[in-house]
């Protein structure tokens, strides 16, 4: 397949005291139209930063992001960024939230076009009966429903991620993992996704970039999961690479963590 977003020799520093403070460089991937792609490290080892420089949310200090032939040099509509919280606006509806955003990419279409797509993509997430409530009357599962449900009415060509399910409980997060896939799965956007969880990794991804531990964090290895979709929970725990991929993940992260006391030992 062909590259459809790609990240090279990207790089971000940011001013400290006395110099500038290295997060990320020489970041290079390119990932597929329709591929589903997440990055897994360290807390701290600057994968939201990457996120954010190809959400056009920070500017790189080197390097570039190609989507689709075109460089990113800002925040756009071609790319829905989900936040691990989802930020609704509190005196708005999830109707209303998701209105907001739709009237701005279709401009040219008329009310009640809009309003069916946001009303379409509320129900898919599960919130048909919810559509005039405010976020303070949404449990935490249901206000990233209506984030989700926000980035993917837009009809971005990449679907950001910023561990989404991070401030949810086991329970709700599982559940909302299956709710993504599903729709996910229908849309087949293009996908990249920030997790410091390695199951939710291999149970969403088609391939999973493992980044070093900063400063200069880069791509240290790259994972192909090869789970059939649509994706059984089940099935995936039982596949008989799941471990496999598992315990590399692991022992990457420990390497990481290795080499990293190692430096402050030698210092």
């Amino acid at each position: 397949m062909s590259t459809y977003l790609e990240l090279f020799r990207l790089a971000k520093s940011f001013a400290g005291t006395q110099s500038s403070l290295p997060v990320v460089q020489d970041f290079d991937l390119r990932i597929a139209r329709g591929e589903f792609v997440s990055i897994v490290g360290h807390s701290g080892c600057g994968k939201s930063t990457v996120l954010a420089m190809v959400a056009g949310l920070i500017a790189p200090s080197g390097g570039g992001i190609v989507l689709d032939g075109h460089e990113i040099d800002g925040p756009g509509p071609d790319r829905g960024v989900v936040f691990q919280t989802p930020n609704l606006l509190p005196w708005l509806t999830a109707f209303e939230n998701v209105l907001l955003g739709v009237d701005r990419v279709y401009p040219h279409g008329t009310r009640e076009q809009r309003e069916a797509i946001a009303t379409h993509h509320l129900a898919r997430l599960g919130l048909a009966s919810a559509l005039h409530k405010r976020p303070r009357e949404l449990s935490q599962g249901e206000r990233q429903r209506v984030g989700i449900a926000r980035a993917f009415a837009h009809k971005p060509k990449v679907l950001l991620l910023d561990e989404p399910f991070g401030m949810l409980d086991s329970l709700t997060r599982l559940e909302l993992q299956g709710v993504l896939l599903d729709v996910w799965g229908r849309e087949r956007t293009t996908a990249l996704m920030v997790t410091h969880d390695v199951d939710e990794a291999l149970f969403l991804s088609d391939r999973i970039v493992l980044m070093t531990k900063g400063p200069r964090a880069r791509v240290g290895e790259i994972l192909t999961t090869g789970f059939a979709r649509p994706r059984i929970r089940a099935e995936v725990l039982e596949h008989p690479e799941y471990d496999r991929l598992r315990q590399r993940m692991l022992a990457f992260l420990e390497e990481q963590e290795a080499h990293e006391l190692g430096e402050r030992s030698a210092a």
